[in-house]
């Protein structure tokens, strides 16, 4: 499984690439800003995203349908990374195509559940990842 994580914060960055290779099967790339990420998606596909709310210079609610456009890829499955308190930000965040809310600092193992769940085959990549 492909993760992108975008985050401005190089420290939840790091944290979240760690437990991605702690978990095993899931290869991850990071991003600092919108415009990084959509540069990175142009040579490199995932098949999920988690997108940090407040970017340097965007939104996650933004950026979110900027990115599925590029990779033409409307249901690419997709979470919203913020400190804020995820009851507020859960309703706009499903509003906005997000399929959940993840609350920072990061549940690692949360995060590392919902991968597993999520470990079958993805109709956006054609892997089938273990």
């Amino acid at each position: 499984m492909r993760v992108l994580y975008i985050d401005d914060d190089r420290i939840n960055s790091l944290l979240f690439v760690e437990a991605c290779r702690f978990a095993g099967g899931v290869e991850t790339e990071t991003a600092a800003s919108g415009a990084e990420a959509l540069e990175l998606v142009q040579r490199w596909r995932p098949d999920l995203l988690v997108v940090d709310l407040h970017l340097p210079d965007t939104n996650g609610y933004a950026l979110l349908p900027a990115l599925r456009a590029q990779l033409q890829a409307p249901t690419l499955p997709a979470f919203l990374c913020t400190a804020d308190e995820t009851a507020v930000v859960a309703g706009p965040a499903q509003e906005a195509g997000f399929d959940g809310c993840w609350s920072k600092p990061v549940d690692l193992q949360s995060i590392l559940a919902e991968l597993a769940r999520r470990g079958g085959h993805n109709e956006h990549s054609g892997l089938d990842r273990n």
